[in-house]
C-alpha cells in the first residue's frame, strides 16, 4: 500500500487508469439445490416490446424548409395521421422529411364507434 492520501488516520488508496483492477476468477453464479431451481422457473422473463415502423417521406425545397411555414404545415398534417419525424435527409436543393410511424394492425384500420360530431 504505498500509494494512497492520508485523511484522518485513514488511508484511501489511489486508482489510476493504468492500474485497472482484473477479478481474479470469473464470478458464477451459485448452483441452487432442487427446490431453488423449481421457485426461480416460475419468475416470467420481461422484454420490452418490439416495435416495428412503416415509413412515409415527403420531400420540400430548401426555400420551402426555411420560409417557416410549409414545413410546419407538413408535420401538422403528418402528425394527425400519426406520422412522427424521424429524419431529415439532405438531398442537395432539396431535404426529404423521413417521418415514421408504428405499424398498424388490421384491426386498427377498421375503426368501430361512433364518428366525431362535425360543426355546421
Amino acid at each position: 500500500m504505498g500509494r494512497g492520501i492520508r485523511l484522518q488516520s485513514m488511508t484511501v488508496p489511489l486508482h489510476l487508469e493504468e492500474d485497472p483492477e482484473a477479478p481474479d476468477e470469473p464470478v458464477q453464479p451459485e448452483q441452487p439445490g432442487d427446490g431453488a431451481a423449481a421457485a426461480t422457473s416460475l419468475v416470467p422473463t420481461v422484454a420490452l416490446p418490439t416495435r416495428e415502423w412503416e415509413y412515409s417521406t415527403q420531400v420540400l425545397t430548401v426555400a420551402q424548409v426555411a420560409d417557416g411555414t410549409s414545413l410546419i404545415k407538413v408535420l401538422k398534417s403528418a402528425t394527425k395521421d400519426g406520422w412522427e419525424l424521424a429524419e431529415i435527409v439532405d438531398g442537395g436543393d432539396k431535404r426529404v422529411l423521413l417521418l415514421r410511424r408504428s405499424k398498424r394492425s388490421p384491426h386498427d384500420s377498421r375503426r368501430v364507434g361512433f364518428a366525431p360530431p362535425t360543426r355546421t
